[in-house]
């Protein structure tokens, strides 16, 4: 019998006092930063978008880096996930880095299920998360967390809106990730058109429901600019990997016949905006909001479906001990009645069989009966007909000694006559 959990009442309120002197908790904010600087930080990037809308260049201009991607044809039938993990270091700050990219999406004829591989992939992460979390020897400092913190969906610039596979597949995905939408490569389309084709996007996006990321407003350090920020999404961003000389300074930038396009002028793209709010103001809480928005609603909807409850039929609280010892218990009955059944059937069965058994040596005793008889039968019939021979044996045996008898006195009668 498990014992019963109380669970502690919550105080309604705390009493405050005041410090008579230098204590040194003060310096938990230090600690913390040291401890974390030590660990270093995980952060998991998954791009969304058509093949050839420039995700591996964006990613290379992002993180200043070049991660060597290989691009992918046209031909794919399905979609498939690649995730690469980087290890990256600025001053004494380590970051694990995992870009996923969606290859092939979009490249099919029927695009019905483009989005499925997707899903199954941030689900697949969640779960293993899950497994390490109910693990009786946890280990979920030194393992590696590939839940994806952020979902870059690059949209394609066409001016026209959202394409319906756009729609679906984000919202499929704004309850499991941090969608953030970017127009891609948007220098292809002028500043009117550009201006027209965000609002077309975010009128759509409210319509549909879809819940994109909002850069959070609650941090009074933040606030103001992440509320800027909100009013610039979709950001409009521009990537290159090629370098021209302006002034004294090598600059990111896209060259063409009519002109340049610097990737970091914010009067050129978004480029400098998506990166200020990715990287350098909002990637914790977008760690965060994954642990405690995403990841739980998965956490819950997985224990929930496992039969796992936080309280009873009476609406009272219940502990996880106490819920593990019910289905215990209700699953050994399950399997004792199943047992049972099993029992049960196989008796039936062994009479079954049984029964069939007899029926067959019952049958094989009437035949044995039967050629028993038949036998009996030929064996008279042979008998009768040998003494039957004998009889015609002995009758022709007589029949030829008088007959023997008969020649050698007429024989006799002509030998006196002479």
């Amino acid at each position: 019998m498990s014992a019963e959990v109380e669970f502690p009442k919550k105080e309604p309120h705390l009493r405050a006092l005041k410090l008579s002197g230098h204590v040194g908790f003060d310096s938990l904010p230090d600690q913390l930063v040291n401890k974390s600087v030590q660990n270093g930080f995980v952060f998991n990037v998954m791009c969304i978008g058509e093949t050839g809308l420039g995700k591996s260049t964006l990613m290379d201009t992002l993180f200043n880096t070049s991660f060597e991607s290989t691009p992918s044809s046209h031909t794919l039938p399905h979609v498939k996930l690649k995730a690469h993990t980087y290890e990256l270091q600025e001053s004494n700050v380590r970051l694990k880095l995992t870009i996923c990219d969606t290859v092939g999406y979009g490249d099919q004829i029927n695009k019905d299920d483009s989005f499925k591989a997707v899903v199954d992939y941030i689900d697949a992460q969640f779960e293993a998360y899950l497994q390490e979390e109910l693990k009786i020897k946890r280990s979920l400092i030194s393992c590696h967390d590939s839940r994806i913190h952020a979902c870059l969906y690059f949209i394609c610039p066409t001016g026209h809106g959202l394409k319906s596979l756009d729609l679906v597949c984000m919202k499929k995905l704004d309850s499991k990730v941090n969608i953030i939408p970017i127009i891609a490569k948007a220098d292809t389309i002028s500043k009117q058109e550009l201006q027209r084709f965000k609002s077309k996007i975010m009128q759509e996006l409210f319509n549909n429901g879809v819940q994109i990321y909002q850069f959070p407003t609650d941090d009074e350090t933040v606030s103001e600019t992440n509320s800027a920020m909100n009013d610039h999404v979709p950001f409009a961003v521009v990537g290159s990997t090629e370098f021209i000389k302006v002034g004294n300074k090598l600059i990111r930038a896209r060259q063409y016949p009519w002109g340049t396009v610097q990737v970091e002028n914010e009067s050129h793209c978004d480029f400098v905006k998506l990166r200020e709010m990715i990287i350098r103001t909002n990637m914790e809480d977008m760690r965060e909001k994954t642990h405690s928005k995403h990841y739980e609603l998965y956490r819950q909807r997985r224990l929930e479906e496992m039969g796992f409850s936080d309280v009873d039929s009476e609406n009272k609280p219940i502990s996880f001990q106490q819920t593990f010892e019910a289905k215990r218990s209700n699953h050994l009955a399950e399997l004792q009645a199943k047992e049972e059944e099993v029992r049960q059937m196989f008796v039936q069965r062994v009479k079954e069989k049984e029964a069939e058994l007899k029926e067959s040596e019952k049958d094989l005793h009437a035949k044995f009966e039967k050629l028993k008889r038949d036998h009996a039968d030929e064996k008279r019939k042979l008998e009768e007909s040998r003494k039957k021979l004998e009889e015609d044996f002995l009758e022709f045996t007589r029949r030829k000694q008088q007959l023997a008898t008969t020649h050698h006195t007429l024989t006799l009668g002509k030998s006196k006559k002479k």
